[in-house]
């Protein structure tokens, strides 16, 4: 039974015993800071009824530990620091991180908790509590927590979220004026690029790069049929991700990261053989939740 279980079983088993006004999720190895439940406590009061969750940011505490770690601390920087409070200032609906949210327990119960079956079910709750009618938002604190330090945890963690993602979007999508309904043509917009777009650039950057070396060296007429969009979308789309990864640090007061974001073209090269691998248990083994080894390196 526990080999069987997801994190979204077990939170809803959880959730028949929390008592409490609020109820917050954290991983094992995270680090909050000390002043957190009460930013969050906070940030309820302060704010309207259908506001049901806020988000902290999150940060790695083991970023300086290779090139990965430096890697996927741009790829939170930009994501908790720019995207998502882009996302909450504007009012759209945010796909949650896997940790550090804190929820309206009547709500979370009120809407019949998490999916159990989808292997990023704090991307769903956020979206799907956007087409109940509720919002989620961003509060200034930050939890630490240990990024992947080898390749293949690496891929496990990160196909497992393209692949909640794909989960989310197929699922709401079966339903879509719910979601425009309730989260408008601004939300659900933001959900096709956010989270479908997110998707398709995991799967299509490989294909634009084969189309452009293969017009490159084989002089193959791509452009004849295509205009120059395969080159221009490829140059396009990979020189905007390498300046957002390296003015997104600087946000964390980590500038000596900018750098970095040079490579992240290899980066997002990775990210695509999550995205196809993701695809392939999507059909395979949909349900299927991989686990995250952590304890590699110590806390600072």
């Amino acid at each position: 039974m526990l080999k069987k279980a997801t994190p979204g079983k077990a939170a809803n088993y959880a959730l028949q015993f929390a008592r409490g006004e609020y109820l917050v999720i954290y991983d094992a190895e995270d680090r909050p800071e000390p002043d957190q439940l009460l930013k969050a406590v906070q940030a309820f009061r302060s704010g309207p009824r259908t506001l049901a969750c806020v988000q902290a940011r999150l940060n790695f505490f083991n970023a300086d530990h290779c090139w990965l770690t430096k890697m996927f601390a741009l790829d939170y920087a930009l994501w908790f620091e720019m995207l998502l409070p882009g996302l909450d200032r504007i009012g759209m609906p945010m796909p949650l991180g896997g940790t550090s949210n804190h929820f309206r327990t009547a709500v979370l119960r009120a809407i019949g908790g998490w999916d159990a079956y989808n292997v990023t079910e704090d991307a769903d709750i956020g979206i799907r509590l956007a087409q109940l009618g509720y919002r989620a938002s961003m509060i200034a604190s930050t939890t630490f927590e240990e990024a992947p330090v080898s390749l293949n945890a690496w891929l496990r963690q990160r196909s497992r979220w393209l692949k909640g993602y794909m989960q989310t979007w197929l699922v709401h999508m079966r339903r879509p004026l719910v979601l425009l309904r309730h989260a408008g043509v601004g939300g659900f917009l933001s959900f096709q690029l956010f989270l479908g777009g997110g998707i398709v650039f995991a799967l299509a950057n490989p294909l634009l790069w084969a189309a452009f070396l293969a017009s490159f060296f084989f002089g193959w007429q791509v452009e004849s049929n295509f205009g120059h969009l395969p080159g221009a979308s490829l140059l396009a789309n990979n020189l905007l991700l390498t300046y957002l990864a390296m003015i997104s640090p600087g946000r964390r007061g980590r500038g000596d990261l900018a750098p970095w974001g040079l490579t992240v073209v290899a980066y997002w090269a990775m990210v695509s053989l999550a995205g196809y691998r993701a695809l392939f248990q999507l059909v395979t083994r949909p349900f299927y939740w991989e686990k995250t080894t952590h304890g590699v390196t110590p806390s600072a």
